[in-house]
């Protein structure tokens, strides 16, 4: 197993990662843990450009701040090296995108004493004091955006419910019954989207090092397979209890295009867990919208459309959507209907499931201040 390097030379400095101690000639340079950290991730990957993100990312490990905590942190590392921002010798300012040092550095040799000093991961990486409770946070932001799409769910299934039974004609029994079954649909449906969109951004997050490109992959790749699922399954089920196969329901491709649109619109608005915090959610939205909008006007479904083609499917069935196309100026559910719906519902399942993922962090940033 090959360790990443602890031990660093640049200009009159020594870098020692593991023993977490900078040193300029025999005399010790005192920094914050967290302003050592940043300096440990800048020397690691000298001469490439680190976004902001990737630095809120590993420094704070979670810990919702402004721009300006990590501007005083380049302030307070420039101070110590001796640095001028004006014309840099070791860390240069790339404006609106990140940082780079650009100081030659030289890898050491470590000391035997001090090579497994710091945490080491499987893959040879190693996690400083702030980053050796990934998967804790991934599992985390999993489980909130899951209970954040069943919330969605079922705002849109108590909707359509409310809307199939407002005709007064069905029985009382009818009524109830149907609201029943889609605000199920709608929570299990909702849950299950949260959770593979959620868990595929965490998990990559995770594996990725906090890039913002693989955290949008995850998401595509969590909604794809989700989405995958419930079409086969959906499939399978209604042939083997109806004998018909039920087409034109949601499926991978929705799912993957929904997962990329809600990951995408967050990195826009600076990250999911940018500040302020209405800018990832405004951002998500906003993408997540137009996708929205453009799946049904593709031929694609997502949940107004699939209940629809199940009412086409089974002609006695109480699904009754005609009365939403006549909002719109369709005389059935149809293209220009399921594209406002459409939006709605995934205007709403982005909101939620962003904000329980922010919520969640928020509530876990006030818990640990509480324990200092």
């Amino acid at each position: 197993m090959v360790l990443s390097p602890t031990h660093f030379r640049f200009g009159d400095f020594r870098l020692d990662a593991a023993g977490r101690q900078l040193w300029r000639g025999e005399e010790r340079v005192e920094l914050s843990g967290r302003y050592l950290d940043a300096l440990v991730l800048l020397v690691r990957e000298h001469g490439q450009l680190l976004s902001k993100e990737r630095l809120f990312e590993e420094v704070w490990s979670g810990v919702i701040v402004s721009d300006s905590a990590l501007t005083q942190c380049i302030k307070e590392i420039r101070k110590q090296l001796g640095d001028d921002a004006g014309e840099p010798r070791f860390v240069q300012t790339v404006p609106r995108y990140g940082y780079r040092f650009i100081g030659v550095v030289e890898v050491m040799e470590a000391p035997q004493a001090t090579r497994s000093a710091v945490p080491v991961a499987e893959d040879g990486t190693m996690f400083t004091r702030h980053e050796r409770r990934p998967l804790e946070r991934a599992i985390r932001e999993g489980l909130a955006g899951t209970l954040g799409g069943g919330v969605a769910g079922l705002v849109g299934g108590l909707f359509y419910g409310l809307v199939m039974t407002s005709g007064g004609h069905q029985e009382s029994v009818g009524t109830t019954s149907t609201l029943a079954v889609l605000l199920s649909l709608g929570v299990f449906l909702g849950m299950a989207g949260g959770f593979g969109v959620s868990a595929g951004m965490s998990l990559a997050a995770l594996y990725g090092k906090g890039r913002n490109h693989w955290i949008m992959v995850g998401a595509a790749l969590g909604g794809a397979l989700i989405g995958g699922v419930a079409d086969v399954l959906g499939l399978d089920a209604f042939n083997l209890l109806f004998g018909r196969s039920v087409h034109g329901i949601t499926g991978a491709l929705e799912g993957g295009l929904l997962g990329a649109a809600l990951a995408g619109g967050a990195w826009l608005g600076g990250g999911i867990r940018a500040q302020p915090r209405w800018r990832p959610l405004l951002g998500a939205s906003m993408a997540a919208t137009v996708v929205g909008v453009l799946i049904p006007l593709a031929g694609g479904h997502l949940f107004a459309g699939s209940l629809n083609s199940l009412a086409d499917a089974f002609a006695g069935s109480r699904l009754q959507l005609e009365a939403l196309g006549g909002l719109f100026g369709d005389a059935q559910l149809g293209p220009t209907t399921q594209a406002v719906l459409g939006g709605i519902e995934v205007l709403l399942f982005a909101v939620c499931v962003v904000s329980g993922i922010v919520l969640a962090e928020r509530v876990r940033d006030i818990s640990a201040e509480r324990l200092r």
